[in-house]
């Protein structure tokens, strides 16, 4: 008996150490490798599963509001796939790509001591600044073209596809401000803030994505109202006024988008098929209404919209899409507004209970993440997406992992 324990205890302790270790990587692998996010995340999820503390573990998701949100909004999608009108496949793959809402608590785990949660920032950050650097190197002509790379000079975001690439680079300009607040010495200071001032410029000047401009200026405002509230929330809107009304001026990415948009949306007429992206996006709300409409308190179930967007669409001459472009609208059509109601529920108990965080890069991070997905959400799918999914799960377990109950009360 003697022998066993501690033997039991040395087992606990290495595949502990294993799967915080994979799990912190994540962070990194999140800007860079789907590959290398998937490797990690199963080598994370086996090393949970064997790594004995079940109880502890229970208790992690049982006392955290934000974590039993996530759960909440993945068991409605999970019942919907019960009732689900969709074409064979589709409800499982749907339900796969919701299912880092599941991981959350997983995830969760290697977040409860700080020391791993200040770690984990830096290592996100660091796989931020990799890309970042990169498209500059290829903005440049340093960086040659390669298979791994998917932009150009012209229009250099580099792992991921642009709108993907200014997400990653808004909430990372974010990121960087608050390590630069946060930081101890004057030489780190001066090194956050030079990537922050980088992120800005590479969104605004280089690559070419309007979700990421509109996220951009509300993380400044954000930032603002955090440093100096009233303040720094004017200081916030001179700025961001001032970089619109300059780049509205010169030409670029920035000015050719918002030329390009206004251009689309003088061009199409409602009772028309869309023929340009902004018409796409907004015939895809119009419709994505209509069915909303035929079932609106339970959906048509987890994974429907390809099928039921077809069936509405059909002999129309309009484009099918397997989502509306819009995260609220998607749920909302796949698990009604039960589900519209937990996913803002989820949002709401990250809101607040951001305050209730440990640290203010925490407090802060966590509120940015909530705008975050509040904006891209709106203009995208973005738990569908890969990377967005991903890296909201990853920060979600991290930033609210410092929570210690779902009983203390909001200062």
């Amino acid at each position: 008996m003697t022998t066993a324990t501690p033997l039991i205890s040395r087992y606990a302790t290495g595949t502990r150490w294993v799967g915080h270790w994979s799990t912190l990587a994540i962070g990194g692998s999140i800007p860079i490798s789907i590959a290398f996010d998937n490797i990690l995340l199963a080598l994370m999820l086996a090393t949970w599963l064997i790594g004995l503390q079940y109880l502890e573990k229970l208790l992690l998701f049982w006392h955290n509001p934000v974590y039993r949100a996530a759960l909440l909004l993945f068991s409605l999608l999970l019942l919907g796939t019960l009732y689900s009108s969709a074409a064979p496949g589709d409800a499982r793959l749907y339900l796969s790509k919701y299912l880092d809402l599941a991981l959350i608590p997983v995830l969760g785990w290697a977040f409860i001591e700080a020391r791993n949660r200040a770690i984990a920032l830096r290592i996100l950050a660091g796989g931020l600044a990799v890309v970042l650097l990169l498209s500059y190197a290829i903005s440049s002509g340093m960086m040659p073209a390669n298979p791994l790379i998917r932009g150009t000079a012209e229009n250099p975001f580099v792992f991921k596809l642009r709108l993907t690439h200014n997400i990653l680079m808004a909430y990372g300009a974010f990121l960087f401000a608050w390590l630069a607040c946060s930081a101890a010495s004057r030489r780190a200071k001066l090194f956050w803030g030079t990537l922050g001032i980088l992120a800005v410029i590479n969104i605004m000047l280089l690559v070419d994505g309007v979700t990421g401009y509109i996220l951009l200026v509300t993380l400044v405002l954000l930032f603002g109202w955090q440093r100096a509230r009233l303040r720094g929330i004017g200081i916030a809107i001179a700025t961001a006024f001032v970089i619109v009304a300059g780049l509205s001026a010169v030409p670029g990415p920035f000015q050719t988008r918002v030329k390009q948009i206004y251009s689309e949306l003088k061009k199409e007429r409602v009772d028309f098929p869309a023929s340009t992206s902004t018409g796409y996006r907004l015939e895809f709300y119009r419709n994505t209404l209509s069915l909303i409409e035929e079932n609106p308190v339970f959906g048509k179930g987890t994974g429907s919209f390809p099928a039921i967007y077809a069936e509405l669409v059909g002999g129309s001459g309009k484009v099918l899409s397997r989502n509306p472009h819009n995260e609220f609208m998607l749920i909302t059509a796949q698990i009604g507004l039960v589900g519209l109601a937990a996913f803002i529920w989820l949002l709401w108990q990250q809101w607040r209970y951001a305050p209730q965080l440990p640290t203010p890069i925490e407090r802060g991070l966590a509120q940015g993440l909530v705008l975050m997905m509040g904006i891209i959400c709106m203009l995208n799918s973005s738990l569908l997406d890969h990377t967005e999914g991903l890296l909201y799960a990853w920060l979600t377990a991290l930033l609210y992992a410092g929570l210690e109950s779902d009983d203390r009360v909001i200062r």
